[in-house]
C-alpha cells in the first residue's frame, strides 16, 4: 500500500469512530468534543493506536479551515428572530466580555503558572471565548430547553466571540514577538480587524445572495458549493485587506440563511455534515497533538487556571456587564455556569508554537487541560443547574420541514409537510372547514401507506401527515393551523395576511387565535360591510377592530373577497402556553 493508502485507511477508522461516538455522547450528557478528542488522545503516541503527530503548522491549517466551516454553519443557522431579541446584551458578551473574562483569568494564569504578565493575557485570551453549541447539544439530549431570551442571548454571543478571541490572541503574540507596540497599535489592530470583516461578511453575503439566485447550475449539488465557495471566498478577501476572516465568513453565513434563496434546504443539510466534519477532524488531530503524561504535568496548574474561570472571570463579567439588560439573579447565574470551552481555545493554543513563543508548549498544554475541564464539569451539570434554578421549559416540536421545489425557481411559495397531531386545530376537520389563509392550497394527505388527493370533504386526521403549498408570508397563520398549539409560530405583528372575505369570526378563533367581539357567525365581508354602512366598501378601505386592521384588497359585485389581516399592538391574540404565562407575569 502507498502512504496515502495508509492514511486514506486511518482517517476513514478515525472518522467513524468519531460518528459513533458523537451518539455516546447524546447518551451520557458530555459534550462531542469531550470524546472526539478522546478518541485523538487513544489513538496518539501515548495511546492504544501510537500514531505520532506532532505538526503544528498542519494542525493550525485544518484547524483553521474547520473554524471557517463551522462559524459558516452557525451562521447559516442564526435567525434574524434571535438577532432581533437578543443582540444588545449577546454583542456585549462577545466584546466587552470575552475582553474582561480574558483580563481576569489572564491576571490569574500568570500568578499560577509563574509566567510574564503578557504570556498570561495571551492564555486568557486563548480561552476566553465560549462554545454554546456543546451546551445545547447537552439540553437537547436531556429533553431540557432553557427560557427563549436566555438561549437566543448565548447563542448569539457563542457564534460571535470567537472572532474577539482570536483578534485579542493574535494582537498579544505580535507584542510578545515585538512586531507592536501594547497601547494604540493593539487598538487600531482590533477596530480595523472588526471593520474589514464586517464589510466584507455584508458586501460577499450580499453578492453570494443574487449569485445564488440568478445563476443557472446544471446540477443541484453545485449550490450548495457555491455558497461555501462564497464563504471562504469572504474569509480569504476579508484576511487579504487585514480583516477577520472569521467575522466576515460567520456574518456572511448569517445573510444567506437569513435570505430566500433557491435549494436553501440543500444549502442547509450540505454545511450541516461539513460542520460535523469539520468538528470530527479538528478535535480528533488536535487529540492527537496532545500528550497524556504533559497534561498530567499540568494538572494542578490547569485546575487552577480553571476554578479561576469558571468561579471568577466567568460570573464577574457576566454580572457586571449584563444587569442593566434586566436579567434576574437566576439568570445571570445560569449564564455565568455556561461558559464552556471548545473548538477555537484549543485551535487558537497553537498559535504561540507556530509562533516559536519559548512558553508556548506549557500554555497548550494547559489550555488543552481548562477546555477538558470546563467541557467535562460545566457540561454533565448543566442541565442539573437550568432545573434546579427554574429556568428550564418543555422542548419545543421540530418545526414543519419546508421542501424543495427545484423545478419552481422563482415562486414565491413552498411546499410545507405538518404532522398533524391531536392537539392541532385542524385535526378532525374537513378541509373545506379550515380558513385558510387565500392563496394557501392542500396538496397531498399520506395516511399511513396511503397516498389521499386532497377534496373539500377529505378529513384530516391525527397521524396524517399533510403538504400544504403556502405562499410567503402566510406560514405563520398556516403554522397556527395544521401545527400543534402549544408550538404554533407567533403571530407577527406588522404583517398582513390575506384571508378570504367568507372566513368568519368564529373561524379566526378557532383557527388563529384571534378573538373579535360581536357574532361568531359573522364573516369579515358582513363585518367590513356593516361598520362602512351607507359610504359603501372600496378596495384599499381600512377597518379597525378590536386591535385588528381589516385592509379590503378585492371586491366584487359589492361583496368583500380577499382581505388583508394585520395585528395591532392592542389586539388579543392566544399564544402558546409560555407566551400566555410571559404575558401573565408582565401583568
Amino acid at each position: 500500500m502507498f502512504a496515502v493508502d495508509h492514511l486514506i485507511l486511518v482517517s476513514a477508522v478515525l472518522v467513524l469512530i468519531g460518528i459513533a461516538s458523537s451518539k455516546l455522547s447524546s447518551r451520557m450528557g458530555l459534550p462531542v468534543l469531550v470524546l472526539f478528542l478522546g478518541v485523538g488522545l487513544l489513538a496518539g503516541s501515548e495511546g492504544i493506536g501510537g500514531i505520532e503527530f506532532e505538526n503544528y503548522v498542519i494542525a493550525h491549517g485544518v484547524g483553521t479551515i474547520a473554524l471557517a466551516i463551522i462559524l459558516f454553519d452557525g451562521g447559516l443557522r442564526t435567525s434574524a428572530s434571535s438577532l432581533r431579541q437578543a443582540w444588545a446584551p449577546a454583542v456585549v458578551l462577545a466584546t466587552v466580555g470575552v475582553l474582561l473574562t480574558s483580563l481576569i483569568t489572564g491576571l490569574a494564569a500568570t500568578w499560577i503558572l509563574d509566567v510574564s504578565l503578557l504570556e498570561g493575557m495571551l492564555l486568557g485570551s486563548i480561552i476566553g471565548s465560549t462554545d454554546a453549541a456543546a451546551v445545547f447539544a447537552i439540553l437537547r439530549s436531556k429533553g431540557v430547553s432553557v427560557v427563549r431570551h436566555i438561549r437566543y442571548t448565548l447563542e448569539v454571543e457563542s457564534a460571535s466571540n470567537d472572532p474577539m478571541a482570536i483578534f485579542l490572541t493574535v494582537g498579544f503574540l505580535e507584542v510578545l514577538m515585538g512586531r507592536m507596540e501594547l497601547g494604540p497599535d493593539i487598538l487600531w489592530f482590533l477596530v480595523r480587524q472588526m471593520a474589514i470583516g464586517a464589510i466584507a461578511g455584508l458586501v460577499v453575503g450580499r453578492a453570494a445572495v443574487y449569485l445564488l439566485n440568478r445563476i443557472n447550475l446544471e446540477a443541484a449539488g453545485l449550490y450548495p458549493l457555491l455558497a461555501a465557495a462564497a464563504g471562504f471566498l469572504c474569509y480569504g478577501v476579508a484576511v487579504a485587506l487585514g480583516g477577520s476572516g472569521f467575522l466576515g465568513i460567520y456574518i456572511a453565513g448569517i445573510i444567506i440563511g437569513n435570505s430566500r434563496v433557491v435549494f436553501q434546504r440543500g444549502i442547509l443539510l450540505f454545511h450541516d455534515g461539513a460542520a460535523w466534519l469539520a468538528q470530527i477532524v479538528m478535535f480528533v488531530l488536535l487529540g492527537l497533538l496532545a500528550f497524556p503524561s504533559r497534561l498530567a504535568e499540568v494538572a494542578g496548574p490547569g485546575l487552577l487556571i480553571s476554578a479561576a474561570l469558571i468561579f471568577v472571570a466567568r460570573p464577574v463579567t457576566v454580572f457586571a456587564l449584563l444587569l442593566p439588560f434586566r436579567f434576574n439573579v437566576r439568570e445571570l447565574a445560569f449564564v455565568s455556569w455556561v461558559g464552556l470551552k471548545g473548538a477555537v481555545p484549543i485551535v487558537l493554543a497553537t498559535y504561540p508554537l507556530i509562533f516559536g513563543l519559548p512558553s508556548g508548549r506549557l500554555l497548550f498544554d494547559a489550555v488543552f487541560f481548562v477546555v477538558l475541564v470546563s467541557a467535562i464539569s460545566q457540561g454533565w451539570t448543566l442541565p442539573l443547574f437550568a432545573r434546579a434554578l427554574g429556568l428550564e421549559e418543555p422542548p419545543q416540536p421540530e418545526p414543519p420541514v419546508a421542501l424543495e421545489i427545484s423545478s419552481l425557481r422563482d415562486v414565491e411559495a413552498d411546499i410545507v409537510e405538518y404532522f398533524i397531531q391531536p392537539e392541532s386545530r385542524c385535526a378532525g376537520r374537513a378541509i373545506r372547514e379550515l380558513a385558510l389563509p387565500d392563496g394557501v392550497v392542500v396538496a397531498m394527505i399520506s395516511r399511513g401507506s396511503r397516498l389521499i388527493p386532497p377534496r373539500g370533504s377529505t378529513r384530516v386526521l391525527p397521524g396524517d401527515i399533510v403538504f400544504v403549498v403556502v405562499r410567503e408570508g402566510t406560514r405563520p397563520l398556516v403554522d397556527r393551523v395544521f401545527g400543534p398549539r402549544e408550538a404554533s409560530s407567533a403571530v407577527p405583528q406588522a404583517v398582513e395576511f390575506p384571508l378570504r372575505g367568507d372566513t368568519t369570526i368564529a373561524e379566526l378563533a378557532e383557527f388563529y387565535g384571534i378573538e373579535l367581539e360581536g357574532d361568531r357567525a359573522k364573516t369579515l365581508d358582513e363585518l367590513i360591510r356593516e361598520r362602512m354602512g351607507a359610504e359603501g366598501v372600496k378596495v384599499d378601505t381600512r377597518v379597525f377592530v378590536d386591535g385588528i386592521c381589516l385592509h379590503v384588497r378585492e371586491v366584487i359585485d359589492g361583496r368583500v373577497e380577499q382581505v388583508g389581516l394585520q395585528i395591532t399592538d392592542t389586539a388579543e391574540i392566544e399564544g402558546t402556553p409560555a407566551e400566555e404565562a410571559a404575558r401573565e407575569e408582565r401583568a
